[in-house]
């Protein structure tokens, strides 16, 4: 028995089922740039980055020593009471770097979970409404609020309901499929529908404080929005004085080659949530937005003992640093060109590749059985992910069909050449009908 099996075993005697989504028995021991390396000793390209948690990739010394150096002095002395030098330069960079030409304030978290739950609180206390708006297939997180305004998988709702009241869904605006999975997208008009039938039915839109927003929504399938969307959108809620936040905590921070997602897109967002990457893959999340919505609140109403801790704020001033003085922002922007020059054009050679988007690095790869009816090829699809690990990279689907490329920003030209070469083999293989022999049960979302 290997070591990983040895210690996956005894991992299922403790660990909460409930705590993980399985897809392969890799047990790691340490990392490095876009290489993780197991118990065994097996290297491995990460084209997953920690669910997007290691932008900046695995063990960089910057942040390494940024934390060492911090830990040193002191692990931590809660901002719930007192101050300290890291979250006070943090405050002021991410007030810098996040989007909109407005004051600014910032709070602190744990998890993208509790920033998502944070912007409840503040859209709700500024406006006075009650109502929170969001998209089908969104994941917000795991808290009860961020549950609340999620709606991807059953899992997320059986036995534990009711969630919080006061939330709604539209659909989002999937430039790929129309909705309810219709094979041709919908106009901006047609998608905004919903939302507007439910304004002139059971929502009252004087009473909807807020509508949260993934710019490209990622587990739902790195989903990118139809043209104009978003601004008809923000047209719409500034006409009735409802907020908008965007959720950046996947795609934010490098991860599309900009600093927010928001930069390619042409309208505003009133708060909008970091995590994920933010400290290095350290837990910590942020709120920014502006001045005036934040300060509606007053302490306690949202505070962490341990947020904003020293140790995470510098490892997050690190990361920032690192994705600066490496220039990370275009190295994300032009290895994603890379390898959609190879990646697009799987499109015309497979039939059952049916589209390739994103921008920078986070790019989907939609998987179906017909590419007319655009019909979902999960199993496929977790048969190519299979594969690719057997041959070394860590790739996984959501949304049941769609690969989920989305690397460290540092990965070399020379791990991509090698993973886009492994992704074309599976593609061939599965053509040739030779991915029969992998058992996918119990795989996945």
């Amino acid at each position: 028995m290997s070591k990983a099996e040895e210690l996956i075993n005894e991992d299922g005697k403790y660990f909460a089922a409930s705590g993980r989504i399985k897809y392969y028995p890799l047990a790691i021991d340490h990392g490095y740039g876009a290489t993780l390396v197991d118990v065994d000793g097996k290297e491995y390209i990460d084209l997953l980055s920690s669910a997007s948690s290691q932008n900046v990739g695995h063990a960089p010394k910057p942040v390494t020593e940024a934390i060492k150096k911090q830990a040193e002095k002191f692990i931590h002395y809660t901002p719930a009471y007192m101050y300290h030098e890291p979250a006070v330069k943090l405050s002021k960079k991410l007030c810098e770097i996040a989007p909109g030409d407005y004051e600014k304030r910032v709070t602190f978290g744990l998890s993208g979970s509790d920033a998502n739950d944070g912007i409840i609180k503040f859209a709700r206390a500024y406006t006075g409404r009650p109502y929170i708006i969001s998209f089908t297939n969104a994941y917000h997180g795991s808290t009860f609020g961020s549950l609340s305004m999620s709606a991807i998988s059953l899992n997320m709702r059986k036995h534990y309901g009711p969630l919080l009241n006061g939330f709604y869904h539209i659909p989002f605006p999937d430039k790929y499929r129309g909705m309810f999975e219709q094979p041709n997208a919908n106009t901006v008009e047609e998608y905004l529908a919903p939302l507007k039938e439910m304004f002139a039915k059971y929502v009252p839109v004087e009473e909807v404080a807020c509508i949260v927003v993934e710019t490209i929504q990622g587990d739902g399938g790195l989903l990118e929005p139809v043209d104009g969307y978003f601004e008809a959108l923000e047209t719409l809620c500034r006409e009735h004085g409802i907020l908008i936040a965007v959720d950046d905590i996947q795609q934010g921070l490098g991860r599309t080659g900009t600093w927010s997602s928001i930069d390619h897109f042409n309208f505003t967002p009133d708060l909008i949530t970091f995590g994920k990457s933010l400290a290095g893959g350290l837990p910590m999340s942020a709120i920014v937005g502006r001045k005036e919505i934040i300060e509606t609140l007053e302490a306690p109403a949202h505070l962490f003992t341990t947020g904003a801790n020293p140790v995470s704020c510098e490892a997050a001033l690190a990361t920032l640093g690192m994705i600066e003085d490496e220039d990370l922002l275009t190295a994300s922007s032009e290895k994603g060109a890379y390898v959609r020059k190879r990646m697009d054009q799987w499109v015309n050679d497979y039939d059952f590749v049916g589209d390739v988007r994103g921008k920078g690095l986070s790019i989907g790869i939609d998987i179906v059985s017909n590419k007319q009816a655009k019909t979902r090829a999960s199993e496929e699809a977790l048969k190519i992910c299979n594969y690719c690990f057997d041959q070394g990279l860590v790739l996984i689907a959501v949304a049941g069909n769609v690969l989920r490329f989305q690397p460290p920003l540092v990965i070399t030209y020379e791990q991509l050449d090698y993973a886009l070469n492994t992704i074309e083999n599976a593609l061939q293989a599965l053509q040739d009908g030779q991915l029969d022999n992998y058992n996918i049960d119990g795989q996945g979302w």
